[in-house]
């Protein structure tokens, strides 16, 4: 489902506009983003489900992400560095919308990601210090020759069950439902997107492959695709990784590009790199 069709962009002399406007009234020493996307000759920007803005550092793409994020007032964990100017040139933009609402807009960016990744891993630190802690604490009580030493009914038990179970049942049941020292940075960072995406909803991503491993980039390149056919979700990315280039169907923006165009993904510079370089060894690839 397409949800946002369109968003407009300010040109030159709309810029020019709120320059001339603002500083009658105030000074800014920092003009961030006027002329990122005029001097592009990037003003109108048409949404497909999948949609990609591409390009190297400085390009503007989570500039774009940014501020269309904040024109349809999407929900977002963490917060933006903006410059002086950048609410009024978001005020000056337009968009237009299907006549179906999403039940939710949502930015989701990388460091969302790292901090969800850095909550998971002091969780298992804690679930791996209590895992020794229970460890330590049946082997003391299983071999504990004197079973009438005990002060309390709790120590009772816990010797009456090392007697009967083995560590690894006796652990588990104490840790409860703490399996989740059981997933890779990689297998976290997946299930962190599969709780964050609802049915029907706009989502705009900012280099969501950080932190994914390649094979695990393809596994969330399948999980976006699914998301779009299946759960009517519209996605707005800013990447470049090859891999979240080959989405289904994706619209991409190159940005690097003046004007902006949009480009099939193995027109991509970043794609190209990649494609030159596996083809510079093939041989060695063939004598496996």
């Amino acid at each position: 489902m397409v949800y946002l069709r369109n968003f407009e962009l300010l040109d030159e002399m709309q810029e020019h506009s709120i320059v001339c406007y603002e500083e009658t009234r105030r000074i800014f020493n920092n003009y961030y983003p006027l002329h990122l996307f005029s001097t592009k000759e990037f003003k109108n920007i048409d949404f497909d489900r999948i949609t990609i803005f591409y390009g190297g550092n400085g390009s503007g793409k989570t500039t774009l992400i940014n501020m269309i994020s904040g024109k349809l007032n999407a929900s977002r964990k963490s917060k933006v560095n903006k410059g002086s100017y950048f609410d009024l040139y978001v005020d000056h933009c337009n968009y237009e919308m299907s006549f179906e609402q999403p039940t939710e807009i949502k930015l989701i960016t990388s460091d969302d990601v790292f901090d969800y990744l850095l909550d998971v891993r002091s969780i298992n630190s804690n679930v791996n210090r209590e895992k020794e802690r229970l460890s330590k604490s049946y082997l003391d009580y299983k071999f504990n020759k004197d079973g009438n030493s005990f002060d309390n009914y709790d120590e009772l038990k816990m010797n009456y069950d090392t007697k009967r179970k083995s560590m690894s049942k006796f652990v588990r049941e104490r840790l409860g439902n703490n399996n989740i020292i059981e997933w890779s940075n990689g297998e976290s960072a997946l299930m962190f997107w599969e709780r964050e995406i609802k049915e029907d909803s706009i989502y705009l991503l900012d280099e969501p492959e950080n932190s994914l491993s390649a094979e695990n980039q393809l596994k969330l390149k399948k999980f976006i695709e699914d998301s779009v056919r299946f759960y009517n979700c519209q996605f707005i990315i800013s990447t470049h990784s090859p891999f979240l280039l080959k989405l289904m169907d994706a619209k991409i923006y190159d940005l690097d590009e003046t004007p902006v165009k949009t480009k099939d993904w193995t027109e991509l510079s970043n794609v190209l790199v990649y494609y030159n370089f596996f083809k510079e060894y093939e041989d060695e690839f063939n004598k496996k």
